[in-house]
């Protein structure tokens, strides 16, 4: 048993010894690309990275699917609805209908989370699990 935990010991120092001359190569590399270069560098970084930020608030990144039986005599779950929402609760509840003959599918658009046109209670699901 104290071989194991010395053979643990061992490796342990030598992953620390490693590390250590890694953050050596890593200061040494940016004494070298010089101290006025990195604060633009990082400026440039922070724009690209706030412009991201303000792109994904757009996108439609909130989704949740909601399963179910439309109608009694109907197994499987086979029935659905769909909200696809960004940030803001801006997007589209999809909802599909399937019976034994036919299947029907609505959209319905949603702003600010919520809905001109009335919400079927799984519609109205997807949207609150697609909530953040």
């Amino acid at each position: 048993m104290w071989i194991l935990a010395s053979a643990a010991l061992v490796l342990s120092l030598a992953a620390l010894v490693f590390a250590v001359l890694a953050l050596r190569r890593l200061s040494d590399s940016r004494r070298r690309v010089g101290a006025d270069a990195l604060p633009q560098d990082v400026y440039g970084l922070r724009q690209e990275v706030a412009a991201l930020r303000a792109e994904a608030r757009d996108a439609l990144r909130h989704l949740s699917v909601v399963r179910y039986d439309a109608f009694g005599d109907m197994g499987g779950h086979l029935s659905w609805s769909l909200a696809l929402l960004d940030d803001s609760g801006h997007g589209v509840v999809l909802t599909s209908i399937h019976g034994r003959s036919d299947s029907r599918t609505y959209a319905k658009s949603i702003a600010s989370w919520s809905c001109e046109q009335q919400l079927s209670p799984e519609e109205q699901e997807a949207i609150e699990h697609a909530r953040p």
